[in-house]
């Protein structure tokens, strides 16, 4: 018996995957129905609950990405400052300086900010206009993923596609944060839509749209736009319905596209004057090239990251961002934040290449689990092995395609269900997402310790049903399968729910409830117990540390001790522990038993008061910058008109927090980490003698240890600054009046 699997793929249209890809012409005589009802129903083909199905899905995730929004206040400061200065000046907003006075840029192409600088401008400076726009990302990649699978299959693969999105933990957290990831995300799922929609027709605009979206993706996180590029090329070279030459002609044009859309603004700014720019922060030689293919790219491979807090582990190694391997998607550093449904997805995955191995090449069913599922594998792969920085929150590029695989694996199998083999796999689906689920739970056994034994038995007496799904009534059919889609969801919605309900701050977020993920630098929540370090700094302890024991125990007392290491006890800063600048002993309850005695961080910096690092060096800061009291500000705000930088500090977390308090440009020397070799020693000098700079900011950065050619930049301004200028202490910050020198 052929199936529609033999067929060209313009025909590949029977009920099994819903009506055709375009509908037909409307004809003339036919009136043309009112928007408002169209927006309702939706094609006329649909069933009626469809399209406000569909509708609805978008409200709730609306809704729910928004609730408790302003909790994070700025999230992630060293970006809102970012934005804060795109709002005032249009040279910052092109460039991405960190500072209206354009200083230094961050260390990322600066096309993610500008909805967020864009709305800033429009409802001023607050935490809604930063990150409602993201928020809008994120319903926009559950409409595109939704609007992908639907094309080929049926309204009710597309939402649940569309609801496994929305209700990842990583989704619910990145959507409502101010990393460049969201943008990302939204625009590697455009690109999935448009190559599927290329091999429906052949039509040259849709891979051109595609190369577009990618190449704006690299505006936003530069070379990880093109992970996703072998599969997406390969998939249409392969399965286009048009000859091989024009093929071959339409990808070269999408090449353009996203070379276009891409290197406009490189080309740019590498061709500006560098002497009338800011300096591009993350480089080492104010490249924007450099910082592409170095900091952010191949170094993000091979681990080898100049300028930056150090790498990873290679190999199945572990290193200061968490252990690598085969397995990295689902340890317990980052398993809770993307791996739900990984393994159905994967199962799903393997299934659906094997019912369509006998399809046309021009498949469309065929080449839509190949795009999707090809993105998912390629980026899984890199992010398991890249030795470089990795934070957890990375891995929601991983979740639009995770979304769409399994909404088509479970659509396609559901038709198919009365075939043995593939009611036996939809089960099979079903019981990895269950087990799992409580594997995912179980380590958070003190949080909802009931759900992970309503996910098991839920999830198995689901698989059950969908056993005997072809031989069952299709109600009984249709309830174990709603059975098992409520169960395979609970444990994600649970920690999306926990998710949206807390405060994220800092620079490295981390979904779910404390305690759920642990690596590097941590990456929890403000007040949290829990999500803190494993081993100090991602098993490897912080860089500099002098470590004489270091263990885990689940559950147990952490206690740090020493000269600038890392508090334990609940607070705000580093995840499952307190801010950075607690001095002596802290200790409180974290994920793990530690001891860590050391000199403290590179640099020579010890933790001091105020969240901040004494002297010139440490890691204070890294997470979150300072607590600015009122006196402080109303210090900086005095005269702030006369000066293009009211102040000046090390490292940009630290300037972030100033200048949001304020609303005036601070310096951020050597940016991120302070390890940029920008401004130097003689430029610092000649910005005071012409009155330029009013406070220097004592503390803060990563200093000179960190491996940047800046090789104690920073610390050189800083003592040169201690040495000749007035000291000012405003409670527990110090300052320098740079207007002020010291007599002899």
């Amino acid at each position: 018996m052929t199936t529609h699997y033999d067929q060209p793929a313009q025909q590949e249209t029977p009920a099994v995957w819903g009506p055709p890809p375009t509908a037909p012409p409307q004809a003339a005589t036919e009136p043309r129905q009112p928007f408002v009802r169209r927006l309702w129903r939706g094609r006329p083909e649909d069933p009626r609950w469809a399209r406000p199905a569909f509708l609805g899905l978008l409200a709730l995730t609306l809704v729910t990405y928004l609730y408790n929004l302003s909790a994070s206040g700025y999230a992630n400061s060293f970006y809102s400052a970012a934005v804060q200065a795109g709002s005032k000046s249009w040279k910052a907003f092109f460039f991405g300086s960190l500072d209206a006075g354009n200083a230094i840029t961050v260390d990322k192409p600066s096309a993610f900010m500008w909805p967020m600088e864009l709305s800033v401008r429009i409802f001023g400076l607050n935490s809604w206009a930063i990150l409602t726009p993201e928020v809008l990302m994120g319903v926009g990649t559950v409409a595109v993923v939704y609007a992908g699978v639907r094309r080929r299959f049926s309204p009710a693969a597309g939402l649940i596609a569309g609801a496994v999105l929305a209700l990842t933990p990583v989704a619910a957290l990145m959507f409502r944060f101010n990393n460049p990831d969201a943008l990302l995300a939204l625009l590697m799922a455009l690109a999935c839509y448009f190559v599927v929609r290329a091999v429906e027709d052949g039509r040259t605009r849709w891979l051109v749209w595609a190369g577009a979206a990618i190449g704006f993706a690299f505006l936003a996180k530069t070379l990880q736009a093109f992970l996703i590029l072998p599969p997406l090329a390969i998939v249409y070279a392969f399965c286009g319905p048009v000859r091989l030459r024009k093929r071959l002609v339409q990808l070269g044009l999408a090449t353009v596209a996203l070379v276009v859309a891409g290197g406009w603004w490189v080309a740019i700014v590498e061709l500006w004057p560098a002497s009338s720019r800011p300096y591009i922060g993350g480089s080492q030689n104010n490249s924007f090239l450099e910082l592409t293919f170095g900091y952010n790219g191949l170094g993000r491979i091979n681990g080898d990251e100049t300028g930056s807090v150090g790498g990873g582990g290679g190999g199945n190694g572990s290193g200061r961002w968490g252990a690598t391997g085969w397995d990295r998607m689902f340890n317990s550093e980052i398993g809770s934040q993307i791996s739900w449904l990984l393994p159905a997805a994967l199962i799903l995955l393997v299934a659906a290449l094997w019912a369509t191995r006998k399809a046309r090449r021009t498949s469309v069913t065929r080449a839509s689990f190949l795009v999707w599922g090809g993105s998912l594998l390629i980026t899984m792969v890199v992010f398991s092995y890249m030795a470089g920085i990795f934070h957890q929150y990375y891995t929601v590029a991983l979740v639009p395609y995770t979304a769409a695989v399994t909404g088509m694996g479970a659509g396609l199998l559901w038709e198919k269900r009365k075939e043995t083999w593939a009611s036996l796999t939809l089960a099979a689906a079903v019981v990895a997402a269950a087990v799992w689920g409580y594997v995912l739970l179980n380590r958070t056994s003190s949080y909802l310790p009931w759900l992970k034994w309503l996910v098991l038995i839920g999830g198995l007496a689901a698989a059950f049903g969908l056993v005997f799904a072809g031989r069952i009534s299709r109600q009984l059919a249709l309830g174990a399968a709603a059975v098992g889609l409520l169960t395979a969801l609970a444990g994600p919605t649970a920690y999306t729910l926990s998710t949206v309900n807390s405060a994220h701050t800092g620079s490295i977020p981390t979904a779910g409830p404390a305690g759920a993920s642990m690596m590097g630098f941590g990456g929890g929540r403000p007040g949290g117990t829990g999500g803190g370090m494993r081993g100090g700094f991602g098993g490897g302890g912080m860089p500099g540390q002098n470590q004489q024991n270091q263990q885990g125990q689940q559950g147990q007392q952490g206690q740090q001790n020493g000269n600038g290491t890392l508090p334990g006890g609940q607070g705000q800063g580093f995840p499952g522990g307190g801010m950075p600048g607690q001095n002596g002993n802290s200790q409180g309850q974290s994920q793990g038993q530690g001891q860590q005695n050391g000199n403290g961080f590179p640099g020579g910096g010890q933790l001091g008061e105020g969240g901040r690092m004494g002297g010139g060096g440490g890691a204070g800061g890294l997470l979150n910058g300072a607590n600015v009291s009122s006196a402080a500000k109303k210090l900086l705000e005095k005269d702030a008109g006369k000066y293009t930088w009211i102040a000046a500090s090390i490292g940009s977390q630290n300037a972030a927090s100033y200048q949001l308090a304020t609303g005036d440009p601070v310096m951020a020397i050597g940016g991120f980490n302070g390890t940029d070799p920008s401004p130097t020693l003689a430029q610092f000098k000649k910005y005071v003698a012409d009155g330029k700079i009013h406070y220097f900011i004592a503390g803060g950065g990563m200093g000179g240890g960190m491996g940047g050619s800046s090789s104690g930049t920073s610390s050189r301004i800083t003592s040169w600054v201690e040495s000749n200028f007035k000291k000012v202490t405003v409670g527990s910050a110090t300052f320098y009046d740079l207007t002020q020198k010291v007599s002899s």
